[in-house]
Order: structure tokens, then sequence, then C-alpha cells
């Protein structure tokens, strides 16, 4: 059976300034909090940081050249604010090289799609995003970026992922600033939410014709059996992880139950005139991450890190096939994920979706060409992942693309380099060697379909 996809549908691939990009003290660049944060001892895997990462700061033409050549349409990217920005002060060297890579991007005939935040905020804001004053800030600085790059790009997204920035960030202390309070993992969550749609409303009065948007990591959970408590330590997850960003967003309110639950961490005044009614300002585009569907019961109480109201749910094994990451692979997940968000939340003439992180990490051994065979691991993921989203289409969902994690194997946060996304393998010398996975979908993106 043949799997085809619309013409109109893009295929590409994804990455972010700190995972890949090095020269971290090159060019007027200032600290980040992830530069700050991997100094910590036992903060990531095997002291690793992202000082020099893949060199894309350096080889963004190889990287560009190697993108256009696996035939690839769209690149999503993000922006390193501390690169281009030197307190409120522009700092001219870092635009120039996002001016440059962006050319070269059009020039190769691939379509440039800009995360603004992808995590590596100033190292320098007082309190982060605990502060309310960042969000102030991250507006500035996003119109700075769009007053030079905004001739060219077309597709603006604010956010990648603010559970984690919020929740890991703040919360679990997994991901910089490595913070463990719940009260502080709040208060980041409506700060990032305020800094996306005071830009989103700001960048539409500067630019009426750009395609704006927002992506959100989806990990849907479910509950173990139909016992209540299973059902409510899922309910609890689902608000953090889920309802906390596409209510307010999309519905303009937080959920009633997660006001009721987070009571205790939740400051009186958090949420000010206006807030709600600038962060459902309304977007052109949804960014879906999805890599995983979890399933969850009532368990033992312990600390719940990410889940700050569910530190009682276990985590229950399916006893699915998992990646390198101990993630179950289960691509209807992704498809009913897909008709949820259409259904419940973008509606028939709302947002467009978009795949902008789909991949999966897997321990593997190149040959001694550099070659990576992952056709029985990452390649089958990809194909499995995209008949899930041919069905989604065929369920009515207005899906538009499908955007790849990630071009080139890089650093993976708090994991280091330990763990292998690319679709690309990078040796320790910086060489880049298309993956079997690389070469399948590279006819993918050129086809529009695969057996």
């Amino acid at each position: 059976m043949t799997i085809q996809f619309p013409d109109h549908f893009f295929f590409g691939t994804a990455t972010a300034a700190y995972q890949i990009e090095g020269a971290a003290d090159l060019d007027g660049r200032k600290e980040s909090i992830w530069d700050v944060f991997s100094r910590v001892p036992g903060a990531v895997a095997n002291g690793d940081n992202g000082d020099v990462a893949c060199d894309h700061y350096h080889r963004y033409r190889e990287d560009v050249a190697l993108m256009a050549d696996l035939g690839m349409s769209t690149y999503r990217f993000s922006v390193s604010w501390p690169r281009v920005m030197d307190g409120d002060r522009i700092n001219p060297a870092g635009m120039d090289f996002y001016s440059r890579l962006v050319d070269e991007l059009l020039e190769k005939g691939i379509d440039p799609w800009l995360t603004l935040y992808h995590w590596d905020l100033p190292a320098d804001l007082p309190g982060g995003w605990t502060n309310r004053d960042t969000a102030k800030k991250f507006v500035d600085y996003s119109l700075a970026v769009h007053d030079r790059l905004g001739d060219r790009v077309r597709t603006w997204t604010t956010l990648n992922e603010p559970w984690c920035s919020a929740f890991l960030g703040y919360g679990s202390g997994e991901h910089a600033p490595g913070h463990k309070d719940p009260v502080e993992a709040f208060q980041a969550a409506h700060h990032l939410l305020l800094a996306h749609g005071w830009t989103i409303q700001a960048l539409r009065q500067a630019d009426p014709e750009a395609s704006l948007g927002i992506t959100l990591n989806f990990s849907p959970a479910l509950p173990a059996t139909d016992d209540p408590a299973d059902r409510d330590v899922t309910r609890r997850i689902d608000q953090t992880f889920f309802r906390i960003f596409t209510e307010p967003i999309f519905h303009g309110a937080y959920p009633s139950d997660l006001l009721e639950d987070a009571k205790a961490y939740w400051p009186a005044d958090l949420v000010q005139d206006g807030d709600l009614a600038a962060i459902s300002a309304p977007i052109d585009v949804l960014g879906v991450n999805y890599y995983s569907t979890s399933v969850f019961r009532a368990g033992e109480p312990s600390w719940g890190g990410p889940h700050l109201l569910a530190p009682d749910a276990a985590y229950v094994s399916r006893g699915l096939p998992v990646t390198d990451m101990g993630w179950d692979i289960d691509p209807g997940g992704l498809r009913d994920l897909l008709v949820q968000l259409q259904e419940e939340y973008v509606g028939p003439a709302g947002a467009a979706l978009v795949i902008t992180e789909n991949g999966s990490a897997w321990a593997e051994e190149p040959d001694a060409d550099g070659f990576v065979d992952d056709t029985d691991t990452r390649l089958a993921y990809l194909r499995d992942h995209l008949i899930a989203c041919r069905e989604a289409i065929d369920a009515g969902v207005n899906l538009r693309g499908y955007l790849t994690w990630s071009l080139i194997d890089n650093f993976e946060w708090s994991f280091g380099y330990a763990k292998k996304f690319g679709i690309v393998a990078m040796d320790a010398d910086l060489n880049r060697v298309p993956k079997a996975s690389a070469l399948w979908y590279s006819q993918v993106a050129r086809t529009h379909q695969f057996g």
C-alpha cells in the first residue's frame, strides 16, 4: 500500500540554537541559563555542554547544503536570545549570523521556520521566568529579531515546549536553571504564556501577514484502568502537561480543576487583568511535538518532579517497544492526539497543525565510513508515525506539515551527547554522515509518498 500526502504538505527537519550552534563565547554572545547549568557538577551527563556542540555557527552553510541535498522544504531553527541581545541592546554580530542563515536557506529553496525561544534564556535576567518583567523583555527581543528578519521569515513561533521550561526548569530541577520550587514552576508557566500572548499581539501589529504560533509538547496520559484513583491521577497529570497551556491559549481560561488543585502553589496575584485576553490572542499555527503516550496508575506517594500535582503517579509499562530514552513507541497515540486537538481546540476554522518535532533516539554504532543503518529503528519509527499523520488527515485534521527531530545528532540537554536523535550522524571530528533514515526520509520529502 502506498501512503500519499497532499502536494501542499511540507516535509522538513528541526534543531535548536543551544543544541547545535556552539561558538558559546564568540561575537558578543552572552551566557544563557544552559551555559550556567551545564557547569553544575552532575547536572548534565558526562559533564557535557554546548560550547562547541555541532559547530553549526561556523558550518551552517554545510548544514543548509545538506538539508537541500536531502530535499527538505522547511527548516525549523531557534534564535539564541543571548546571541542577539546584550541586555536591552542589539548585538549586530549575532543578528548578522541569523541573517546569513536565512539568506542561505532561501537561496537553497528552504523555507525558514523561526522559533524565538528554545530554552536558552539570558542568564542575567533577574528571576528568569519567575519574573513578570521577563515577559516584557521577551517582546522587545522578539520585535528586534523581527525587525531584522521579518522581510524574509514568514513563519514565527514564540516558544518551544513551555512545559519543559516551567516544570523541568523550575519544578523538578532537571533542566536549567535547576530549581525545585512548585510556586516558581507555576509562575514560570504563566509568565511564559504571557510572553507568548504579548508577542503574538506585537508581531500581529507589526506584520499582519505573518504566520504566527507556538509549539507545545504533548505526551498524552492515559489511565491504566477505569479505577477512579487511576483516572484521577491521570487527570492531574493532564492538568500540568496539557491543559495548563491549551486551555488559556484556545479557550481564554485556566482549567478550574487546575486552579483548585494547585491553589497551594498558585500566587493570588499571578494572573492580572488582561493577561488571559493576551494569552488567547488568535494564532495561525500550532506546532505539535510528540514522542510518546504514557499510561499511569495511582501508586505510592513520591516526589512528583515534573508532575507536581500528581506525586502519586506510577508509570505503567504496556510492553511496547521503547526507544533509547525509554519512551513507548505509540504511533496511534499521535493520530489520536491530532484528532483531539482538532476537535477540542483548534476547530474547523482555527490554527493549522504542524508536527514540529517527532523522532527517536537509539543506541547505534556507525560503520567504518561513519554510516548508521537505522532501518529497523529510526526509519521504522518515522514511517509508522507518518502513517499516523496520514490517518489523522483522513480523519479531518488540518495537518499541514511534518518536521522530524532532529537534523543531526546534537546536545540533548541533561543527557549531553549520549542520546542520538539525528537523521544525520556526527562523529568526533564533527563530520556529518546521513543515516539510512535520512536517505529514506529524503525520498518521502521529494515524492510525498512511500510504500
